[in-house]
């Protein structure tokens, strides 16, 4: 009878080996994809995923804001020219003392990485291509307002219009009252949710976005509490019920030779 039991046992243990060996793999991808590890994208080429992560710097290193020279991973920066409309210019009925356009609006292009939480900002990276993406709710470095110079009154210089990248456009109506510069930027090791498609450019793998299917980076999102993933929980319990019948079985085998 033990005979019996312990052969039976060691034809489950062969025949959990497979399925716990499947589960140990699909375990190994879905730790890979939490950790951010490039590897575990590939995969996923083409296609749309989002993933949780921290900033790290790009393949240039970091890069320095614009116009308050913060280190960051991405900037981007608006100028508003503020003016007093001129009588004909103003709707009828309506006064108004003051209004502002944007004259400039520029945003960086540069790749920067992602990384999982806790892992090394310098190691294995999945990179973002933010052209043409405005990243939400980025942290807000500067905000300045300039005036214009006046008649007979030392006015402090302009230091930051030199600074401006991008092309300076726009109606210029009625009489220039001053200029408001902000500047956005994503510090490195920020926590951010980024949302795009998975594609291979020179051996990296890199999140992009276009018109139809555009680019989102939240800044400031961290991942809920951790929990224990499902394909671990699988590959741990096929790979001890594999082990316990192998093992129960080979003794009872080997109880009921010694026995007979």
């Amino acid at each position: 009878m033990l005979l019996v039991i312990g052969l039976a046992l060691l034809a489950i243990a062969v025949v959990l080996l497979p399925l716990a060996l499947m589960g140990l793999r699909r375990w190994h991808r879905q730790r890979g994809f939490a950790l951010l590890l490039p590897s575990a994208l590939i995969e996923h080429e083409g296609s749309r995923v989002t993933l949780t992560g921290v900033t790290a710097p790009g393949p240039a290193g970091p890069l320095a804001s614009g116009l308050a020279g913060v280190e960051c991973v991405w900037h981007g920066h608006e100028v508003l020219r503020h003016y007093r409309p001129l009588a004909r210019d103003q709707v009828e009925g309506q006064v108004s003392d003051r209004t502002c356009d944007s004259i400039a609006d520029y945003g960086s292009e540069d790749l920067f990485g992602l990384v999982g939480e806790g892992r090394a900002a310098d190691g294995q990276r999945i990179f973002v291509d933010p052209a043409g993406t405005a990243p939400q709710e980025a942290e807000l470095c500067l905000k300045r307002k300039v005036g214009r110079p006046q008649p007979g009154v030392a006015a402090a210089a302009d230091e930051l219009l030199p600074r401006v990248r991008g092309r300076i456009s726009g109606i210029f109506r009625g009489e220039t009252i001053e200029f408001e510069y902000r500047e956005w930027v994503i510090r490195p090791g920020a926590p951010v949710r980024v949302t795009g498609r998975v594609r291979t450019r020179d051996g990296r793998m890199v999140l992009v976005g276009s018109e139809e299917d555009p680019l989102i980076i939240e800044h400031g999102v961290r991942e809920g509490p951790a929990r224990v993933a499902p394909r671990r929980t699988e590959a741990l319990s096929l790979t001890v019920a594999c082990g316990l019948c192998a093992v129960v079985g080979v003794v009872l085998t080997l109880v009921a030779l010694s026995v007979g």
